[in-house]
């Protein structure tokens, strides 16, 4: 019989984003932009929507080459935040997590309704030790995206994981055994359910 109080769940890094980006971006030319600002004239957003496309095939199999086209898809516009988003998973699988960081955030700015990039910032967050933060950041996440499952799986496994339970985690379980994302995920949740209602 399965053990669920000791199954591993891995958190797969959200899929790379194909959509385009309208809103507002970070302010040009700040101190902590890596990138060169392109003026208006020279951006290509249609070049860099395709190059990001491209750069998706190559993610986890060739992270040399879909940095290689994510960069240059930045070049032709600085504003997608896909792109940035897709090189900020890039960077995690390599282990580099300040300049993963960096990318969601910036995803974060370009994207303020998506919950991806908030849920990918707050996986490296994890990763770094950073527990009390990760989980602030993952509550965005289902601010931005009410009843978005992998965040609310994620939040929740931290939650348990650090001791860090409150009065949502229980609500969130229940979510995660009925619409979990696998059947892992939903007898996990209902492991826990049980665990927590026997512990009474």
């Amino acid at each position: 019989m399965t053990n669920y109080s000791t199954l591993l769940l891995s958190l797969t890094l959200i899929a790379p984003l194909l959509i385009g980006c309208s809103a507002t971006s970070p302010r040009a030319g700040s101190a902590s932009s890596p990138y060169a600002t392109p003026s208006a004239e020279s951006r290509s957003p249609l070049e860099a929507e395709r190059l990001t496309l491209k750069a998706t095939r190559y993610i986890g199999d060739d992270d040399v080459k879909a940095e290689q086209l994510l960069r240059e898809a930045l070049a032709h516009d600085l504003y997608h935040g896909p792109a940035h988003s897709n090189l900020g998973v890039v960077f995690l699988n390599q282990g580099k997590l300040y300049e993963a960081a960096n990318e969601f955030e910036w995803a974060r700015k370009l994207m303020p309704g998506h919950p991806d990039p908030r849920l990918n910032l707050a996986l490296t967050l994890e990763r770094a030790g950073r527990y009390n933060d990760a989980l602030a950041t993952y509550a965005t996440a289902l601010e931005v995206y009410p009843g978005h499952i992998p965040s609310m799986q994620a939040i929740t496994r931290l939650q348990i994981r650090t001791g860090r339970t409150d009065t949502q985690t229980r609500g969130y379980l229940e979510d995660i055994a009925l619409r979990g994302d696998s059947e892992k995920w939903r007898d996990w949740a209902k492991f826990q359910l049980t665990r927590s209602h026997s512990s009474r």
